[in-house]
């Protein structure tokens, strides 16, 4: 009875499972503020902690390409199993935080079960809710979102309570979201793959002009995405240092700066109904864009005019990524719609790692000015999506 009830609603179920799963991405980042002092960390290790997940993510979605895994199983039995390895890898980080290169390697891992997570539910949002994927997609990132800031406001509501108690949540979200996307099982409306399939066939997408489009907006918009993620609770830092207010008051704004990127996907989505997911992607990476350009010109000015450009950034950063999974699978080889997004998926995320390594090297020497370190990525993704004017 509960799988029939869940059927009834499968993107309700995938887009939570999305939101419980994806919590264990930025799981350090959410109580680094308890947590660095405690270890003796500094805002280095926070940067090198986050390249291992994004490390270990394109480790994961390089094998899934590779090994056909994401066209040749199950989606939702990948996903589950994935939910539960990374809940068991989160969890054992306690035993070893500061404690190099263990507490690396367990980030790494949970890169790598992260791979079968977030790619996975966009195919099985495919395989369930093929009509208007720009929309449903939105939900699915928007989880994405939600789930990347649960960190931060699990902080919030736990402070005083030692660090490790909200790195357990996360485990716990994860468990219950591989639970329901294995009750719910894949949909109907997406061929399986047979046999195995080499990762050049995985690759075969980009030699298509428009997906390749796709790809080079979705890369640029990769490189700022994850960097700027890592850096909002230093930057709403800074300005609550500005304002002389109490430090608690950064897990819950850098959650709400984060957050605001659920009504950026969701509302997007909705736009896209009536102008198209090329029209919205090209918008938003315009967007977050211009902040990334304006923004280190502007540390002069009233720090809550800053973290209103935060929460704007926050709506912008975000919107563009569903519209662009759902352009690459409408533009991608039918039959090879898994291999295809996680070859781009792996190709992006490979793009996040000089992005994060600059910036959380750089961010003691130049603050606020890393920033412009992330402009190439949305110029140089709206230069890639002229290929989409071209039949």
């Amino acid at each position: 009875m509960i799988p029939a009830f869940l059927r009834r609603h499968p993107l309700t179920v995938i887009v939570l499972a999305q939101l419980c799963g994806t919590s264990l991405w930025f799981s350090i980042n959410g109580v680094w503020w308890s947590m660095a002092p405690d270890l003796g960390l500094s805002n280095a290790d926070l940067g090198y902690l986050t390249l291992t997940v994004q490390l270990g993510f394109i480790v994961g979605t390089l094998t899934m390409a590779a090994t056909g895994l994401a066209d040749r199983f199950h989606a939702s039995v990948i996903f589950a199993v994935a939910c539960l390895c990374g809940a068991l890898v989160n969890g054992a980080f306690l035993l070893v935080a500061a404690q190099p290169p263990f507490d690396l390697l367990l980030r790494f891992l949970t890169g790598l079960c992260l791979a079968g997570i977030y790619p996975l539910g966009m195919k099985l949002i495919i395989s369930w809710v093929p009509r208007h994927a720009g929309v449903a997609l939105s939900w699915l990132v928007g989880m994405l979102t939600l789930g990347t800031a649960l960190p931060h406001l699990m902080q919030g509501m736990t402070l005083g309570i030692p660090w490790q108690w909200p790195l357990l949540g996360a485990s716990m979200l994860a468990l219950l979201g591989g639970g329901l996307v294995l009750l719910l099982g894949d949909g109907p409306h997406l061929p399986k793959a047979g046999g195995k399939i080499p990762l050049r066939q995985g690759l075969s997408g980009l030699k298509i002009p428009r997906f390749r489009a796709v790809a080079g907006g979705y890369f640029g918009h990769c490189w700022e995405l994850y960097a700027f993620w890592m850096l909002v609770p230093l930057l709403v830092g800074r300005e609550i240092g500005r304002l002389g207010a109490a430090d608690a008051w950064i897990p819950w704004l850098a959650f709400a700066v984060i957050a605001l990127g659920f009504a950026g996907c969701v509302g997007g989505g909705v736009i896209s109904r009536y102008r198209g997911s090329e029209w919205v992607a090209r918008r938003a990476l315009a967007m977050s864009g211009a902040l990334c350009l304006a923004y280190p010109f502007l540390t002069w000015a009233p720090a809550g005019l800053l973290l209103i450009l935060l929460a704007l950034w926050g709506v912008a950063v975000i919107a563009d990524s569903p519209q662009f999974s759902a352009l690459a699978a409408a533009n991608a080889p039918q039959e090879l719609v898994g291999s295809s997004l996680a070859v781009m998926n792996a190709i992006g995320f490979a793009l996040t790692v000089p992005a994060i390594w600059l910036t959380s090297l750089l961010w003691e020497l130049q603050g606020a000015w890393v920033l412009l370190w992330l402009l190439p990525g949305p110029l140089l993704g709206l230069w890639a999506m002229r290929g989409l004017k071209k039949k």
